[in-house]
């Protein structure tokens, strides 16, 4: 089945549809991750996208119970340059292809990849469709600028509902059990890695509605918590603020992805889009306190503005790349956080230090309370 793709500035390409149908609406960024597909469509941070893989053959190792970020595939939609069927892996227990089908979203092969990639590096992330149903590019196009984006509801489509212990993260890694601190992960559209990484290390694990107030919160008796990765533009979250800031200098307090944009905000500082977002699996990153460089895995489009930083909070990662903001902390408020995942080891182990820094603060708290 043809599957027509159109941006908002008129730039169309045409492909094959291997999974779902009908029309989507969404905004159109690229991963260049070598693999990781799984882990990338059931990331919440991809809410309200549809995402173009650069890797020209996607599902060769197929799809599994284990490396899923959430339930559900997140993204809107997937295109990539082909899909394989037939995935010759042991952990496997399906094809990409019928994994979105069984939920329903539309994957389209046959893409030039490439040229898609280009020119969203030129002119930015857009705004995009896809569909199997219009006639025509100029049919498409007028439906995509009569599309209204609810962006500043993305975060309340990807959080739960209810407070949730975390056990299953335990059970799974073979790891903590649950006797260290307690753990409230504010849920902005968390990754179950980031849970498993806090069960790994003997937290025991609350996550809690991303709307929840600071004194709910701090009546769980945490001994830290977590601002959580999650979807869309930073600046939409304005009514969380002031219970961020009611938490701070309380217990510790760790933001990761968009909770490290939201504790930017809160401690007065300013976020910003980049043209076209940080999304790769080998994001070079300095650490600035020891000059050591490490190799990240990204998923954002908007960043802490690094000129403006608030007084008494300093930087402590940035990008090699492009020098932009990767880390901050302020030691008086108990406070720190990371732009990148540290949960996803897409280069050394030595990623996932943010976690232990944490489970540090946390612990020396403790000695210090009591």
């Amino acid at each position: 089945m043809k599957a027509l793709v159109v941006l908002e500035d008129g730039f169309s390409l045409a492909g094959e549809c291997f999974a779902g149908r009908g029309t989507v609406f969404g905004e159109v960024v690229f991963n260049t991750g070598m693999s990781g597909y799984q882990e990338m469509i059931t990331d919440p941070s991809y809410k309200g996208q549809i995402l173009t893989l650069t890797y020209p053959l996607i599902g060769n190792y197929g799809v599994n119970d284990e490396d899923a970020e959430s339930a559900s595939p997140q993204v809107e939609a997937l295109l990539v340059k082909e899909c394989c069927r037939r995935p010759y892996n042991r952990r496997a227990k399906e094809s990409l292809d019928r994994y979105l089908n069984r939920h329903g979203i539309i994957g389209v092969e046959g893409i030039d990849t490439r040229s898609l990639t280009l020119h969203l590096r030129s002119a930015g992330t857009l705004k995009g469709a896809i569909s199997t149903e219009a006639e025509s590019r100029e049919e498409l196009l007028a439906r995509l600028k009569a599309h209204t984006f609810n962006e500043a509801g993305l975060v309340e489509q990807v959080s739960c509902r209810f407070p949730y212990r975390w056990e299953e993260g335990q059970q799974e890694q073979g790891g903590g059990t649950g006797t260290g601190p307690h753990v409230v992960v504010y849920d902005f559209g968390v990754r179950y890695g980031i849970l498993r990484s806090l069960a790994r290390r003997g937290c025991r694990v609350t996550v809690v509605p991303a709307a929840t107030g600071a004194r709910e919160v701090l009546a769980m008796e945490p001994g830290g918590i977590v601002l959580s990765n999650g979807p869309g533009d930073p600046a939409h979250l304005a009514g969380l603020l002031p219970e961020i800031r009611a938490l701070l200098d309380r217990v510790p307090l760790f933001g990761i992805g968009l909770g490290h944009q939201l504790l930017g905000l809160a401690l007065g500082g300013k976020t910003y889009k980049l043209p076209f977002g940080h999304r790769g699996a080998n994001q070079p990153v300095r650490e600035l306190a020891g000059g050591r460089v490490l190799i990240t895995a990204q998923n954002h489009g908007y960043c802490v503005r690094l000129d403006d930083l608030p007084v008494g909070t300093r930087a402590t990662h940035i990008n090699l790349n492009d020098g932009t903001l990767e880390g901050m902390e302020n030691s008086s408020l108990q406070c720190f956080s990371v732009q990148f995942h540290p949960e996803s080891c897409a280069g050394p182990q030595d990623a996932t230090s943010p976690f232990d820094q944490f489970n540090s603060m946390m612990l020396h708290g403790k000695e210090s309370r009591s």
